[in-house]
């Protein structure tokens, strides 16, 4: 990988979706999950490191109560090609016969995110459902589905909103991709 000034990342992209895009499609998902959680209480999980932004902006909207935990699986190890699944933290064994609900910044490919859904279950999870702040549209069938969508995004190499190029600008408000990609 050639270094690369992390300012040119942003300089050689184009904005896909501004802040007030992504604030509209996070309250949506919000709405979306107070009317179906009111009388739930989940356990929330935030998939580490992209899902800090999404969760963050989407935690206080919601308006029922939920414990809030994290796991941290990665394919990427901050490239832009997908690897194994490596566990950093793996759900707690406190899930059992709970309904969790796996928030997370992006749904492309689906692999890391399946492996947390069957982790989950693994442990005895009730119920487990997912909520993407964007879904990537591959043209192709996914090994797990979102519940939950705020953005669908073209088959591009997007950043920002907790979504990273090389490490670098997962706290954009808004989502840009590299020009032709």
């Amino acid at each position: 990988m050639s270094k690369v000034n992390p300012h040119q990342y942003k300089q050689d992209a184009e904005l896909l979706y501004s802040e007030q895009d992504v604030s509209a499609a996070i309250s949506e998902v919000a709405t979306a999950l107070n009317a179906d959680y009111a009388k739930d209480l989940p356990i929330v999980l935030s998939v580490m490191n992209g899902a800090i932004f999404f969760a963050g902006q989407l935690t206080p909207r919601l308006t029922f109560p939920l414990q809030l935990d994290y796991v941290h699986a990665t394919r990427y190890q901050d490239g832009i090609e997908g690897k194994e699944v490596r566990w950093v933290v793996k759900p707690k064994a406190t899930i059992k016969g709970q309904n969790v609900l796996i928030l997370d910044d992006i749904l492309d490919e689906g692999h890391t995110l399946k492996a947390i859904v069957d982790e989950c279950y693994l442990l005895g999870a009730k119920q487990v459902k997912v909520a993407v702040l964007v879904e990537k549209e591959l043209g192709k069938q996914k090994p797990v589905k979102a519940d939950y969508v705020g953005i669908t995004a073209p088959n591009r190499y997007i950043f920002g909103c907790g979504m990273d190029i090389h490490g670098w600008w997962r706290n954009l408000p808004a989502i840009y991709a590299l020009k032709g990609a």
